[in-house]
């Protein structure tokens, strides 16, 4: 069985990691912005702000929890990251294939 947790991370990993990471997090932003604009122009009525609050708020509490770099738990966010069409495989580049092979079979689990 492939061990998921307390996986060693050498310094240019960690970095090569929290970039994919931030590239990830800025697409999405990037991506959260634009819908939020298209929304935003959209609004009729006083409902239509408590919904685009609402959106916000989901919005919010999915990111704060999504972008974790710390060791134990960044091959699962790097997983979702690609499996959500926010990361490529590609852009791993860098790390140890065992790792990436772990991103890789992720995606098909979670």
């Amino acid at each position: 069985m492939m061990q998921l947790t307390n996986t060693q991370w050498s310094i240019t990993e960690e970095k090569i990691a929290q970039a994919a990471l931030e590239k990830a997090k800025e697409r999405e932003i990037n991506t959260l912005i634009t819908t939020v604009r298209q929304q935003a122009s959209g609004i009729q009525e006083f409902d239509d702000l408590w919904y685009l609050h609402d959106f916000l708020s989901a919005r919010r509490y999915d990111l704060d929890g999504k972008y974790d770099s710390r060791n134990a738990t960044v091959i699962f966010a790097l997983a979702g990251l690609v499996k959500e069409g926010w990361l490529k495989l590609g852009e791993l580049e860098g790390l140890d294939k065992e790792k990436i092979t772990k991103v890789s079979a992720m995606t098909r689990i979670i």
